[in-house]
């Protein structure tokens, strides 16, 4: 009886495999729209960079192509997401390098400087990425990031805490712009064999950042503590406003929007089609108006979101990373540079770990394993600090576990972009709502759990931060279940490039590039005949 039950699910699993198999539509060859070789393969040097960075490996339409958007998005993404985590960290560093005893902050107030900003933080996520459905990413961002460097440098003239609190809850107005918008564009640009690695690059900016900003606070501290009666502190807000300015005038010229409404000057008329199509034939909805309706619908009418959220909140408020320093001060062995200069080694550390699981998430065509991989980093690390009666060495590994999982967000917002490609303002309003979520956790939230008085062992805290990974757990895998059964219920298949579609949609879609691709054709045909025409009738040929 055991057998037969056996062969009869084996035989039900195969005709549903053959059943996918029939209704999965045409396969798409990116070649033919690029109108590459369909032969092409690189050459070794080149398929070895391929390894690396995807688009070496590419046939030359393709590769021209994706290298000019990296050229553009990635630089400004980059430096503007980079230099905010300069920001950040400065804040961190600014306290242990004098700021705490010039402005007599004896108390919560370290943890309320990061609660006012993630108030502001709050107020401006979800408004912002509205805005962006309203005004062109183009305008709206770089214009953030100019008020944004006004308000870094204030920080500098700043004489007691007050001033600063009202000052970071501005800061985390006009950055709340910066991480979801991009990462909706980068959504809307790049194919699912590019954009983990995208996302990685952009999330590992602010780590490449704060590694590069440990050295360059340091730096100001030796070299400009007292220079003009200013502390070292305060010259870190100056240079780190100052530097705000060229890269948001940068912003203006080299954010593209979105492939259906692109103003930019740096794409050829060409490559604008190209931009369309490639996105209509990965099957990824254009942008459309959002409306109230849809977005209450959108968050409240249906289950899609909320393991999203889950997932993404607890990365919020499960992370340690930033109590490290604390640590290192408390040993007494260290001096100033060396305890802004050590946790670089944190940094480098997630961004090996960052840009290796991504390019494998690209490579293998998979997003969760990789997710439980590093969600299970951070889960370790927060467990060995929750135990905390360990030698020195493992303290030291757990403080870094927090910096090796770093790529879960990348690859949970490369997921989500993904499973949700059918709703573009659903793909940008998700680490909107996320960070608005997260933040309204972390005004609160580490003043509980990590009283700065407590310092550098926050037993409560460490036990919390543990059980939020394994919330983070319980959370992806619902995502993963969820998100298959929703794609049977509605009877979604996959495409040729692994992502899911309604299949007739998606056919009218092919047969509309099609018939795009056959007008073209015939006029370029019919452009080359009435040139044999005028040439056989004597006629000079124009060129």
């Amino acid at each position: 009886m055991e057998k037969k039950e056996v062969v009869l699910e084996t035989v039900r699993e195969v005709s549903k495999q053959q059943e996918s198999a029939i209704n999965a539509p045409p396969a798409v060859d990116m070649n033919d729209i690029f109108q590459d070789d369909p032969d092409y393969k690189p050459n070794k040097f080149m398929a070895t960079l391929g390894k690396v960075w995807d688009s070496f490996e590419k046939p030359p339409n393709q590769r021209r192509y994706i290298q000019k958007l990296d050229l553009f998005i990635l630089s400004y993404s980059l430096l503007s997401y980079g230099l905010k985590s300069i920001d950040v960290s400065n804040v961190s560093n600014a306290y242990v390098s004098g700021m705490k005893e010039d402005l007599g902050l004896y108390g919560q107030e370290r943890n309320l400087f990061t609660t006012f900003f993630n108030i502001g933080y709050l107020v401006g996520s979800t408004p912002s990425q509205i805005i962006i459905n309203r005004i062109r990413p183009s305008l709206w961002i770089p214009s953030c990031e100019l008020v944004w460097s006004c308000l870094v440098m204030g920080i500098a003239a700043a004489k007691n805490a007050k001033t600063i609190y009202g000052l970071r809850f501005l800061l985390g107005v006009f950055e709340s712009c910066s991480y979801p918008g991009f990462a909706y564009i980068l959504g809307s640009w790049y194919g699912p064999d590019e954009l983990a690695k995208r996302m990685g690059v952009y999330d590992l900016a602010g780590y490449a950042a704060n590694m590069v900003g440990g050295s360059i606070q340091a730096g100001i501290y030796q070299g400009l503590n007292g220079v003009h009666g200013i502390a070292g502190w305060r010259w870190m807000f100056i240079i780190d406003g100052c530097m705000g300015f060229p890269i948001a005038f940068w912003g203006y010229y080299s954010i593209p929007d979105f492939p259906n409404n692109t103003r930019a000057l740096w794409l050829t008329k060409k490559d604008k089609e190209l931009g369309m199509v490639r996105m209509l034939a990965l099957g990824r909805r254009e942008p459309r108006k959002l409306t109230p309706r849809r977005f209450f619908r959108m968050f409240f009418m249906s289950w899609r979101p909320w393991p999203f959220m889950v997932s993404y909140v607890m990365l919020w408020i499960s992370g340690t990373s930033s109590y490290f320093n604390l640590w290192l001060k408390s040993l007494n062995r260290f001096s100033v540079p060396q305890i802004n200069l050590i946790p670089t080694g944190g940094y480098a550390l997630g961004l090996v770990t960052g840009f290796l699981m991504a390019n494998l998430s690209d490579r293998t065509h998979v997003r969760f394993p990789w997710l439980m991989l590093a969600t299970f980093i951070r889960f370790l690390g927060s467990l060995l600090l929750a135990i905390w009666n360990v030698p020195y060495g493992v303290i030291f590994f757990a403080n870094l576990c927090s910096y090796m999982g770093e790529p879960v967000w990348s690859l949970l917002l490369t997921w989500a972009a993904e499973e949700f490609q059918d709703d573009a303002e659903l793909r940008g309003l998700l680490a909107a709502v996320g960070n608005s979520l997260g933040s309204a956790f972390s005004m609160w939230l580490p003043l509980i759990l990590f009283p700065t008085p407590e310092a550098p062992h926050y037993k409560f805290g460490y036990i919390v931060t543990t059980v939020f990974d394994v919330i983070d757990f319980i959370a992806l895998l619902a995502f993963l279940l969820m998100s298959r059964y929703d794609r049977n219920k509605k009877g979604l298949v996959l495409n040729s490039f692994g992502l899911v579609v309604n299949r007739e949609e998606y056919l009218a879609n092919l047969e509309e590039l099609k018939m795009d691709d056959n007008r073209e054709r015939s006029d370029s045909v019919s452009e080359e005949e009435a040139i044999q025409v005028a040439e056989h009738a004597g006629a000079p040929r124009k060129e």
